[in-house]
């Protein structure tokens, strides 16, 4: 039998993927032939990458209703009575979807509508360094060649992979926001910001929720003080279990069963309607034939340098197939990176990653950036630290706060390393402290040369500034 070569047509540039990498197709690249492959996100093969169809988004848009539904408690304790009924399933996912649905299908339309773009829907896979095969769903395979590429394939969530996992149904962050029903009941597995956030979801919403976690403590990559409060509080609010690796899964019970050995060694079974593994996500790089094209990829991940090259200069990644940081704003970042070093090879910018923040929406929100105490005593022999509570502050009183805190890790000389926070709105309150890590504002300075307004939540931040034992220089 003889397999024809595909006849290859030729591109300027080729980029693969949808997400960040979107942004890169604007007017000044236009003068360029540009080739796109997407094979899909999530289980509707959309378009537009992992924030807008399976990420972000979606999963901001269920926190806030969530957010609300949980409000109840807080408020009977101000004198307020609040009950929560139900939450509508349908009508959330209906309108959370029929939004972000038309804005990827708009996406693509308004692509193929790209004089200078041609876009290919399919897998691609390298055959050499300029060659790219895009295999489509029903098995047709185009071949291009192109002078330089992009790769920004993104991730995608890791498998379960014990025993019983192929005869169960097994959600992911890809889909268990499209459900046609809530589940009256569902187990999370990891301890990690994707379980904190959809354990929020729906215990707000009304599934007995409960979490599965190998490790001794959830949000174990945050600051240990931050980890912990965060354990307790959801340990509070529904069952946690620590340190129970899962053994296998099974049908039964309410319809799945969860077998873990705890520390002792002693099997448990957990029961539950349903099941999200929300263990991780491991970046997209297997099945691009990477080997082929001779682009270096360490632990699953493209290697790139401060100018997002791969080891062959004219292969470009971003995001999280090259990024530890799997941030939608990180991935927009290294995005505008790519675009002005395809633009300007002689005169190239490098990336920074200086000064990265990152939220968790949960109940409650997290949100750190910079170092941790420990890993700051590690690199630093000055280290000083303050925890502020949310209850010190006058709207804290207005809260009747007793849980939530902003801690900040500094050096004697006042640079501020690190910051986190949890509670409230703290993806909103640790914006000051990125804008002075990433400009180098000492802390008193930060605490004393501006206006904080009274009483708002945000004099929680210039307490804690003002309380650091830092030298201080009187103004």
């Amino acid at each position: 039998m003889v397999v024809e070569t595909p006849q290859a047509t030729h591109h300027d540039l080729c980029i693969i993927g949808s997400g960040s990498a979107n942004s890169l197709i604007d007017e000044s690249l236009e003068h360029l032939s540009i080739a796109q492959v997407e094979r899909g996100v999530g289980s509707t093969g959309a378009f537009g990458g992992t924030c807008l169809n399976v990420g972000c988004i979606p999963t901001k848009m269920y926190a806030h209703p969530a957010t609300l539904a949980a409000s109840a408690p807080d408020a009977s304790r101000l004198g307020v009575d609040l009950e929560f009924h139900r939450a509508h399933w349908g009508q959330i996912r209906d309108r959370i979807f029929g939004r972000i649905d038309q804005i990827s299908s708009g996406g693509r339309d308004w692509r193929h509508q790209n004089e200078n773009v041609t876009l290919l829907e399919g897998e691609g896979r390298f055959v050499d360094a300029h060659t790219l095969d895009v295999t489509s769903a029903n098995g047709s395979t185009r071949r291009i060649t192109a002078d330089r590429f992009v790769i920004a394939t993104g991730s995608r969530p890791r498998r379960l992979e014990v025993p019983g996992a192929d005869e169960i149904t097994v959600h992911t962050s890809d889909d268990i926001m499209r459900r046609e029903t809530l589940p009256a009941s569902l187990i999370i597995l990891g301890g990690g910001f994707i379980s904190a956030e959809f354990a929020h979801i729906f215990a707000s919403f009304g599934t007995r929720v409960q979490i599965i976690n190998r490790s001794g403590a959830l949000l174990r990559q945050h600051d240990a003080e931050i980890s912990q409060r965060f354990t307790e509080i959801m340990g509070r609010r529904l069952p946690v279990h620590l340190d129970e690796p899962v053994v296998s899964v099974a049908r039964g019970g309410e319809g799945v069963i969860v077998r873990t050995k705890d520390a002792e060694g002693v099997e448990r079974e957990h029961t539950a309607e349903a099941l999200l593994n929300a263990t991780g996500r491991i970046p997209n790089s297997d099945g691009l034939g990477l080997d082929a094209a001779g682009v270096t990829v360490e632990n699953g991940r493209v290697v790139v340098d401060e100018h997002q090259r791969t080891s062959q200069p004219h292969i470009f990644a971003l995001g999280d197939v090259s990024s530890p940081f799997q941030l939608k704003h990180v991935a927009n970042h290294e995005a505008k990176v790519v675009q002005h070093n395809l633009l300007h090879s002689e005169e190239p910018i490098a990336v920074n990653h200086e000064a990265v923040p990152a939220a968790v929406f949960g109940h409650p929100q997290v949100a750190a950036v910079g170092l941790t105490e420990s890993a700051a005593r590690e690199e630093f022999d000055d280290v000083v630290t303050v925890t502020q509570p949310y209850g010190s502050v006058a709207y804290g009183w207005a809260m009747e706060d007793e849980d939530h805190f902003c801690k900040l890790v500094a050096r004697c000389d006042g640079a501020l390393l690190g910051a986190h926070i949890i509670g409230p709105e703290a993806s909103i309150l640790i914006q000051p402290l990125v804008q002075a890590m990433a400009t180098g504002l000492d802390v008193r300075t930060m605490a004393t040369g501006q206006y904080w307004i009274h009483p708002a939540l945000t004099e929680l931040v210039e307490n804690a500034l003002l309380a650091l034992p830092v030298d201080r220089k009187e103004p």
